[in-house]
């Protein structure tokens, strides 16, 4: 019986990562259209409920990196080893791909937000999916 293949534990963290950091622009990106930005955390001159909803995205978006980063590196040791159905891989490409498809949309528009405080949001968004994501990776390779 032949032995099953893995993948170099760097191949799979940087792999993760990178799904992760997409996951987390694509998301931060479609939440703006919501008027959830992480930068309003540091408003001062709107007397609504911001707070909250600047901890609903920041949130978001590391939730969803760090849950992209656990299943991208579960996936890929799943994948390798040939143990991942052709139906789930063809089911995950689509989901990502339209995921995608809808932060580009959601880019296209016209922004709310400057430019500077929009440019600096995406810069903490990337960060954030990048640690985030690599701490669910970091999670599902010692799980396995």
């Amino acid at each position: 019986m032949a032995k099953p293949a893995h993948f170099s534990r760097h191949i799979v963290l940087a792999g993760s990562i990178l799904f992760g950091v997409l996951l987390a622009l694509g998301i931060h990106i479609i939440i703006q259209r919501f008027n959830l930005n992480l930068g309003d955390l540091w408003r001062t001159d709107v007397p609504e409920l911001i707070p909250a909803r600047a901890a609903l995205a920041w949130w978001l978006v590391g939730g969803v990196a760090f849950l992209a980063g656990f299943i991208s590196a579960s996936l890929m040791n799943s994948a390798v080893s040939g143990r991942i159905s052709l139906r789930l891989r063809q089911f995950l490409i689509a989901v990502g791909v339209v995921m995608l498809a809808a932060a580009g949309q959601a880019a296209s528009a016209p922004s709310p937000i400057p430019t500077l405080s929009g440019a600096l949001a995406g810069f903490v968004a990337l960060c954030l999916g990048a640690v985030m994501a690599l701490c669910g990776a970091q999670f599902a390779l010692r799980r396995s």
